[in-house]
């Protein structure tokens, strides 16, 4: 059990757990995620947590099959710039470890944006908390129990 699935079961959404045996070696863990549950990739989105210019950390969940277009998340969030967040504030902020960082049951809420191709599919799946869990949901229940909007987030490629 982890917060994020207490966070899940707590608020009453369907969710589906989805449990697999992580491969340490795993250069991605998203892309892992995404090959061993058999899941279209851009189904699955990884949790990142990037600090604004004025100190805040917010958080963005984009697909794994996608990179991070920080102008994007700075603008939605309010602030100038925005770059990837320090590991150990990461782990302070969340409560998890990376590549286990749920959007879930976070230790403190900050503010979260959700990449705007989620509303495309009828669920998605997030980090449950730990590497080799992953928690399958709507879009909107997500967004719901984030406080999230949905945003463009994605850099072009």
């Amino acid at each position: 059990m982890t917060p994020g699935i207490n966070a899940a079961r707590k608020a009453r959404v369907a969710h589906t757990l989805h449990e697999y045996e992580h491969d340490p070696a795993s250069d991605s863990y998203g892309t892992e995620a995404a090959e061993k549950m058999d899941v279209n990739a851009t189904r699955v989105f990884k949790t990142l947590v990037v600090a604004l210019d004025g100190g805040e950390l917010a958080v963005a969940i984009v697909p794994v099959t996608a990179l991070l277009n920080m102008k994007h998340v700075a603008r939605a969030a309010g602030a100038k710039k925005a770059a990837m967040a320090d590991k150990q504030a990461v782990q302070r902020s969340t409560g998890y470890v990376l590549g286990g960082v749920s959007p879930l049951g976070q230790k403190k809420r900050l503010k979260t944006f959700i990449d705007a191709s989620a509303r495309d599919f009828d669920t998605v799946y997030v980090s449950a908390g730990r590497r080799g869990l992953e928690i399958e949901l709507s879009p909107q229940d997500l967004a719901t129990l984030t406080a999230a909007r949905f945003v463009p987030l994605q850099a072009e490629t």
